[in-house]
């Protein structure tokens, strides 16, 4: 009968280890999305006002991690990985509003089990070409079938605007091979800087219909036959 070698023991089970690694990111990302739907369904019958627009979410693949290692010229091992990438599970939340972005980090930072291990704020200090983010590495128990694991997650929220700009900054970045025309990278800085002020005057408009409405509500609660009967019979009125 055939034994395995010591090496192909190893090997197993390195396989197995990486295997249940993987798995344990991907169950975070489930976990994670579905928290955020439920903030998002809350919020909306709460609040008659959602928040969120989009979520996209992704798993690195292992090439991708084992790329990132290699830039960073890191050693490639399962340790290496644990101890430095934190963004194998990755969550996009697209808000309208700026504040909006602010709502959902205080909500997620309002869960017990959640740890922010890192925010890095590029709405309040964007970076050099204009790039506006907020970025969350956050920490959430995942149990598994023998043990529980704290598995980070990596979480941006973005406005609209936001996103639009980044998405075609990468597009553009990807067809020039990163050599781009610094004509263009002066027109992508000054697109970045429209699109935050996009931002800021939507964000402005819809804090005074905010303020309309909540006068129109104020104004209507005030008039009302069951608020008139209330009044009246306070100045002992019969009606």
């Amino acid at each position: 009968m055939a034994t395995n070698t010591p090496e192909q023991i190893t090997l197993k089970e390195l396989r197995t280890d990486l295997v249940r690694f993987m798995m344990s990111h991907k169950f975070a990302l489930e976990e994670i999305n579905t928290r955020i739907n439920i903030l998002k369904e809350e919020f909306q019958y709460v609040h008659d006002y959602n928040p969120i627009e989009h979520v996209k979410s992704r798993i690195k693949s292992p090439e991708s991690i084992f790329k990132k290692l290699q830039r960073k010229k890191l050693e490639i091992s399962l340790e290496s990985i644990k101890q430095n990438i934190r963004d194998i599970a990755g969550v996009r939340i697209t808000c309208s509003f700026i504040s909006d972005i602010y709502k959902i980090k205080a909500m997620l930072e309002g869960q017990k089990d959640i740890t922010v291990l890192e925010c890095r704020d590029y709405i309040q200090h964007p970076k050099p070409n204009g790039y506006q983010s907020l970025h969350l590495i956050i920490q959430l128990p995942i149990f598994m079938s023998d043990r529980e694991e704290m598995v980070p997650v990596e979480i941006q929220i973005r406005t609209i605007a936001m996103d639009f700009w980044a998405s075609l900054e990468h597009k553009i970045y990807y067809k020039y091979n990163k050599e781009v025309p610094q004509r263009i990278v002066n027109e992508l800085k000054e697109a970045a800087d429209t699109a935050s002020r996009l931002d800021r005057k939507m964000e402005n408009i819809h804090e005074e219909m905010i303020g309309l409405k909540q006068l129109e509500d104020d104004e209507a609660m005030i008039f009302s036959p069951e608020s008139l009967q209330f009044l009246l019979a306070n100045k002992g009125i019969k009606t």
